[in-house]
């Protein structure tokens, strides 16, 4: 009978923590663990303790914690993350990690000591998918860079592949909307994945995808992060874009009292795309989804702008309560 060696597993949780700050949504980096010797940014994780941790999200709020000084509100599953190479280093016998990684959303705290204490810190989530970001034009880094590499990546497959049902073709023009099709502001994850897979971004490259490999410098797609944290957070933003659409999700990122000028530019912010100003307030008012407060705020600095709540009771009116954008103009 032959010894089958068995590869170790270890649970990660992995948590993509979002905020909005001065108009732009923000992802929390952990900044540099001491153990991890990949300098790129990165997300807040660490191993799940099934001694210490009762429940996967209870461990993840201990490491968020532990690692940020925050205390996170809104959580929620995203996914399971298990593929081989995208968090081991090369060379490594360690054991294979499984991450089980988290959405979470919280107001843009107060008091930011306690983060740079512990060597986090908020960046724009934009700064690592630059391509996502349509509020004031069709980013030039597509037409530029993108699609050219990937048109070319494409015309050395001529049918499906292996175990898919769509050319890489048919997938390039249903992911970055070309030839017709619709941008797709949900597909982050899809055109993540589809430049990746190209080997068009760094992730790859340090991952030893023959893909990457086999090019030369590689164009800077936006910022790396360790290991497969872009992903992670890839997966985040195309949950919180669908999310805005069939829940009230947002008001988590929403000061108590707010105008609708600032609840606009937050939906705009999150889906990367500006929308009509009256459109959304109709919108807005069809859904019931906020309150008058009966006070007004001059912070912007011009005429007196109306504040408004969230009405929470819309929670038990209706099943799918949130702000369904229409199509892109």
């Amino acid at each position: 009978m032959t010894d089958t060696v068995l590869t170790p597993i270890e649970i990660g949780l992995t948590a993509a923590i979002v905020t909005m700050e001065a108009d732009a949504p923000a992802i929390l980096d952990a900044g540099d663990t001491g153990a991890n010797p990949d300098r790129s940014k990165g997300l807040p994780f660490g191993p799940f303790d099934p001694l210490a941790h009762h429940t996967f999200e209870i461990g993840l709020r201990a490491w968020v914690e532990a690692q940020t000084g925050l205390r996170v509100g809104y959580v929620e599953q995203l996914y399971t993350f298990g593929d081989r190479g995208r968090h081991a280093l090369p060379r490594d016998t360690g054991p294979h990690v499984v991450s089980v990684g988290y959405l979470a959303l919280i107001r843009m705290p107060e008091n930011v000591d306690p983060l740079i204490a512990a060597g986090a810190g908020f960046e724009p989530w934009y700064r690592f998918f630059p391509w996502e970001d349509w509020r004031t034009a069709r980013p030039a880094i597509l037409d530029e860079t993108i699609l050219p590499l990937l048109t070319e990546w494409a015309r050395r497959s001529t049918g499906p592949e292996p175990r898919r049902a769509l050319s890489r073709r048919e997938r390039l023009r249903l992911c970055f909307g070309i030839e017709g099709s619709p941008w797709d502001e949900e597909k982050t994850l899809d055109r993540y994945e589809l430049l990746y897979e190209a080997g068009l971004v760094e992730e790859a490259r340090r991952d030893g995808r023959p893909a990457a490999l086999a090019r030369g410098a590689l164009p800077p797609l936006g910022k790396p992060m360790r290991f497969d944290h872009r992903r992670i957070l890839a997966t985040a933003i195309a949950r919180l874009r669908a999310k805005l659409k069939y829940r009230p999700v947002v008001f988590e990122l929403m000061p108590d009292e707010f105008t609708l000028t600032a609840l606009q530019r937050t939906v705009e912010a999150i889906s990367g795309r500006l929308v009509h100003k009256q459109n959304f307030r109709r919108l807005v008012e069809s859904t019931a989804l906020v309150e008058p407060t009966g006070e007004t705020s001059t912070a912007t600095g011009g005429r007196p702008a109306a504040l408004f709540r969230f009405r929470r009771e819309v929670i038990q009116e209706r099943p799918a309560a949130g702000l369904r954008l229409g199509a892109r103009g």
